[in-house]
């Protein structure tokens, strides 16, 4: 099913929960996202490949070894965002999306809005925290 989305759309509590025009609009945000994510990392390569390890300066040398360093935790990062991001769209396919994966309550809007990817409640998420955190204390 093709669903046009208003190009002044924002979801909201008030409209039916996942309803075609909510779930479009997560999959239009996570598609960017990710489009984002994947043309950033092409930079990453460019640069990588472009910028010379024959510094004749040895610390210039050490210089560029940590910007790349960087850089590729930073791609790393990026990878499992990717892979999240994946996750969430068959999870907008298979129905699941915006539920809570302890719960199967809706997670919030607004907690969907600022991280698309969430699996959890906030609620949900603030127990496993705790849980989380008991258990490394121990």
């Amino acid at each position: 099913m093709n669903v046009t989305l208003p190009p002044d759309y924002k979801p909201s509590d008030k409209e039916e929960f996942m309803n075609a025009t909510m779930r479009e609009y997560f999959r239009k945000r996570l598609d960017e996202w990710k489009a984002e994510l994947l043309s950033e990392s092409s930079e990453t390569i460019q640069h990588l490949q472009e910028s010379s390890m024959l510094e004749p300066d040895i610390a210039d040398r050490a210089s560029l070894e940590t910007e790349h360093a960087l850089e590729l935790r930073t791609r790393d990062r990026a990878r499992k965002l990717i892979s999240k991001i994946d996750e969430a769209l068959e999870r907008l396919d298979d129905g699941s999306f915006g539920f809570c994966e302890d719960t199967h309550e809706p997670i919030s809007v607004r907690r969907l809005e600022a991280r698309p990817i969430a699996t959890l409640s906030i609620d949900a998420q603030e127990r496993h925290e705790r849980m989380e955190k008991t258990h490394r204390d121990d």
